[in-house]
């Protein structure tokens, strides 16, 4: 089987980044699968995780993030040289690979890899939530795009969403939908947390995503009845990294902020419970990344992915949306209880499998080999 994959870049410590690489190993290895993946925006910048030899790569060198160089109809009129330059090297990758079916990882170049693909069928494997314009406020020349991009769904032949709430969504667009939830790098170290630091961990962009102001609204409760614990930031950059570092650094140093790092799960170890504050989660690796590690996990019932991840009371608790108190409250109640944030932990370790390799690779192998025998 040959599979073309077409991402905009690899380039930073990410969870799709991670995820499509163990992904695409797994598949040349184990699968016997030709693998080409072509980026647009890597440019010189290395992968940053180890990708196996065998995975044809090739980088069209687009730089779409040059447009930002410009304002008004200028940016415009280079967006739209910049797409037609990614369409007429894309055309020829697809020529000369001759892929039999192509996954595309970004809906931003959906529409690009649609009106070049000829017969070839294409899948869009979704790391965004259908209704994400809604959640991020775009303004209404981005949400005019978003709604551009997603036109091109119903020239996909399959959109796989990651949670059975997202799948929803995006079947008002198109009935090619399957559900398919994400690989998770678990924890291979042979080690586990005991839980005993009075250190939570906090991994994610400084985004309106994340809800890092959220986040700091739970700490000033939570630290005022356990001042001798610590909450770790391990952000990479986002749209309010300018925002909000300064008023993070001015909380003084129960809060510690860290660069974002490959080796994570060094880091869950040293832990004793995860936190997740985002506004809406496609999936939220971290969850399971945390639990394979033995960490509780505390998180918001937001769209989609934690309520499939957590099970309530079990190996984590999931908060009604938005309700600071009751974050703190759980929080606490899991600082207070060495037990508890054991017993959870535990059962973290065992329901954090369901997202090994092992288990979810082959149905992403039996779905591609459907998708072109149909």
């Amino acid at each position: 089987m040959r599979i073309l994959y077409v991402d905009s870049a690899v380039s930073i410590y990410g969870g799709l980044e991670r995820v499509l690489v163990d992904k695409l190993n797994w598949l040349v290895n184990q699968g016997n699968c030709d693998i080409c993946l072509l980026t647009a925006n890597q440019g010189t910048r290395p992968i940053v995780y180890p990708l196996h030899e065998n995975v044809v790569h090739h980088d069209l060198d687009i730089q779409f993030h040059h447009v930002y160089r410009y304002s008004g109809w200028k940016r415009l009129r280079e967006e739209i040289r910049l797409h037609k330059l990614f369409r007429q090297r894309l055309a020829k990758e697809i020529r000369d690979f001759s892929p039999q079916v192509v996954v595309c990882t970004r809906l931003q170049l959906l529409n690009d890899v649609v009106s070049v693909k000829g017969s070839v069928p294409v899948v869009l494997e979704s790391h965004n939530i259908c209704l994400a314009p809604r959640y991020e406020g775009y303004g209404w020349f981005n949400s005019l795009k978003y709604w551009y991009w997603r036109r091109a769904v119903r020239k996909v032949q399959t959109v796989v969403a990651l949670t059975q709430g997202d799948a929803v969504e995006w079947r008002k667009h198109t009935p090619h939908v399957s559900v398919i939830p994400d690989v998770v790098h678990l924890n291979d170290t042979g080690r586990v947390s005991d839980v005993s630091s009075k250190s939570v961990i906090f991994v994610g962009r400084y985004s309106s995503q994340k809800g890092i102001d959220t986040l700091l609204s739970v700490w000033q409760i939570v630290f005022q009845r356990h001042p001798d614990w610590q909450l770790h930031i391990f952000g990479g950059y986002g749209d309010q990294s300018d925002i909000l570092i300064p008023q993070i650094k001015s909380m003084g140093d129960s809060i510690v902020l860290h660069e974002p790092t490959s080796a994570i799960f060094d880091e869950y170890l040293k832990s004793s419970v995860l936190l997740m504050t985002s506004y809406y989660e496609p999936f939220g690796l971290v969850l399971p990344e945390a639990m394979s590690c033995g960490l509780p996990v505390v998180a918001f019932d937001c769209p989609y992915g934690p309520a499939s991840i957590i099970t309530d009371g079990v190996d984590g608790f999931l908060i009604p949306n938005r309700d600071i108190q009751a974050y703190a409250e759980k929080l606490c109640l899991l600082m207070d209880d060495d037990e508890l944030r054991r017993t959870m932990g535990q059962a973290g370790i065992i329901s954090s499998r369901r997202y090994d390799l092992s288990d979810i690779m082959p149905l992403w192998k039996d779905f591609l080999q459907h998708r072109i025998t149909k």
